[in-house]
């Protein structure tokens, strides 16, 4: 690798962090009550069909417990049945913990609400992190700063030589701020690195070019559509899934196969990479780029 200064990025202070959700207290006894007619059945929410779609499209479901900051999600694990193609004893899915948006500092708007067209996220950004599923390890081989930062030089580990000298430039250049990562391995010996690159505005973040159907990735020698993931969305109703594009690596390949992700929200850019000896299976990848994405949002 290549060993260049590189401009450092702009210092943020240090992620606050997030609240736990409130417990709820235990249900008061309840009297005795005289038989009553029973209420009638609420009607469905109008949302209904939407997750009732997203069921059906997505490897896992997040569930909004409430609205606004310090709001929990939590991952459900619906029958395999009621899932199209994966109604198998073992699809592969993760389980992963219960998520928690993170608080944002008082009178910082959401985003992309009406007062931030531009997504900007002020909530710290290591708090917008997934979380590692249950059951992995941290992976040793990612090298990370104090509060999970992540310097230039390791990201571009991940990169071609021939492609890391103009990525860096590129970075310090184009209004670059922080990176931070999180990896982990699963029992089954999928690795996984997810980054996530925060920039000044959306334009930065859009100009990033080390993530896409021309990113150069260390060891693979071409990188195409990932066709499970189009093939759902042609075929199924999906999530929300704009500024997503998931990848895989072509054949012919080496001795691991990688999967790739980008999610582009607003001024931050996620890049998500999977490894694995043989083949990487599909539905982890397509699960952990849903919640990054949901996290995002």
């Amino acid at each position: 690798m290549t060993d260049q200064h590189t401009t450092p990025a702009e210092t943020i202070p240090q992620d606050a962090p997030a609240p736990a959700p409130a417990e709820l207290s235990p249900p008061e006894a309840a009297a005795p009550a005289a038989p009553a007619t029973p209420a009638p059945t609420p009607a469905p929410p109008k949302d209904r069909r939407k997750l009732f779609a997203f069921l059906r499209w997505s490897a896992a479901v997040l569930v909004f417990g409430a609205a606004g900051a310090g709001a929990a999600y939590g991952v459900v694990q619906p029958d395999r049945t009621d899932l199209p193609g994966l109604a198998t004893l073992d699809d592969g899915r993760w389980e992963y913990p219960a998520l928690v948006k993170p608080a944002l500092p008082p009178g910082a708007p959401l985003p992309f609400a009406k007062d931030n067209e531009d997504g900007i996220h002020y909530a710290g950004l290591t708090q917008l992190l997934l979380p590692a599923p249950k059951g992995s390890v941290p992976d040793p081989g990612l090298k990370l700063e104090k509060d999970s930062v992540v310097t230039v030089d390791t990201l571009m580990e991940e990169y071609e030589g021939t492609a890391r000298e103009k990525l860096k430039e590129g970075l310090a250049n184009d209004g670059l701020r922080q990176i931070v990562g999180r990896g982990w391995t699963t029992p089954d010996g999928t690795r996984t690195r997810v980054y996530l690159l925060r920039f000044h505005s959306s334009g930065f973040a859009d100009a990033f070019e080390g993530c896409g159907a021309d990113m150069n990735l260390s060891g693979v020698n071409r990188i195409e559509t990932d066709t499970v993931w189009g093939k759902a969305k042609v075929d199924q109703k999906a999530p929300d899934t704009t500024g997503v594009t998931v990848m895989e690596e072509s054949a012919p390949v080496g001795d691991e196969q990688v999967r790739a992700a980008c999610v582009q929200s607003g001024d931050v850019q996620a890049v998500i990479l999977q490894t694995r000896k043989g083949e990487v299976p599909a539905v982890p990848l397509h699960q952990t780029v849903i919640l990054q994405h949901q996290l995002l949002g």
